[in-house]
């Protein structure tokens, strides 16, 4: 396949990766100065200018690289669109791990974590601690979960494709559920584990490589702490705990960088409440001394040279 995987090319600068972006905003500027200066090339790759295209040498039309491959790809954000669009922006991501590109993260991790559902599905499986999780298909089913479960505790109600905070309920009664057209359908259900400690609190970790390299306090009068909905970043020390259970969240996904949330329930223990396989960060890096953008360049591009250099023994 004609891509550059020659690592004595990436020693020369000639290596080239693509960045998965739907506009260029801080996150993607701060990203292409990282790599460029690593002596990469960085190229902006809109999912939903690529095609697929089978007459062609890869069998893929990329923007910005025609039928030739990059050396590997960082998906930073995936332009929404309908159902079918967004599958075919997927199965772009999908295709390029096929012809053995390395993609930072890849359609598996975008698709387990945006499915809030399967993601949750995962940490359960894997023994991670994590609120009781339940979706249901139908208001029927979700009232009787409602029914059952909010007398212990109440409930809160996610959209199970949505990020930022947006469109989150706290449900105490079957009458509190919306009809099926405003949930798209799905309701999907999680223990509310918030507890009022002079405001509430949680914890975002950015996992990058297997290791935790950034981490924050998100702090609200209001339960819902994300930042784009008010909460305040606070600087926090990372513990020992916390960062072990945010490895092993983002590896039972399979992404190579996460950002994971954690809240501590009212015994103080600590809880997975999402993974984020395509997190932003100008939030935590008002409150850390860490060049964010400079370590997640310098893991793929450590990632990509190591693999080169297996290859060449091989």
């Amino acid at each position: 396949m004609p891509h550059s995987a020659d690592p004595r090319a990436r020693a020369a600068g000639a290596a080239r990766i693509g960045m998965v972006i739907d506009r260029n905003d801080w996150h993607a500027r701060e990203l292409a100065k990282a790599l460029r200066a690593l002596g990469v090339s960085p190229l902006p790759m809109r999912l939903e200018a690529c095609a697929f295209d089978t007459a062609s040498a890869s069998g893929l039309d990329l923007d910005g690289f025609g039928d030739r491959l990059p050396d590997a790809v960082f998906v930073r954000t995936i332009a929404g669109g309908s159902f079918e669009s967004v599958t075919l922006r997927l199965g772009i991501l999908h295709a390029l791990r096929e012809l053995g590109i390395m993609v930072w993260n890849d359609a598996r991790a975008i698709e387990r974590c945006v499915d809030k559902s399967m993601t949750s599905f995962l940490l359960a499986r894997s023994a991670i601690p994590t609120p009781d999780t339940w979706a249901a298909q139908s208001l029927e089913a979700a009232r009787a979960i409602v029914v059952r479960e909010a007398p212990r505790a109440p409930l809160v109600l996610k959209p199970l494709f949505g990020s930022q905070g947006r469109g989150l309920r706290l449900i105490r009664t079957p009458d509190e559920l919306p009809a099926p057209g405003g949930v798209a359908g799905v309701y999907y259900l999680q223990r509310f584990v918030g507890v009022e400690r002079e405001g509430f609190h949680d914890f975002r970790l950015l996992v990058s490589h297997g290791r935790v390299v950034a981490a924050m306090m998100r702090h609200s009068a209001e339960w819902i702490t994300n930042i784009k909905r008010g909460g305040r970043p606070v600087p926090v020390a990372m513990n020992e705990d916390m960062n072990a259970l945010a490895v092993r969240a983002a590896a039972a996904v399979g992404a190579d960088f996460a950002g994971v949330d954690i809240l501590y329930d009212r015994d103080r223990r600590p809880s997975v409440l999402e993974v984020n396989s395509m997190p932003a960060w100008a939030g935590l890096q008002k409150v850390t001394s860490a060049d964010i953008a400079g370590i997640l360049a310098a893991d793929l591009v450590a990632a990509l040279d190591a693999r080169a250099r297996r290859e060449a023994t091989a």
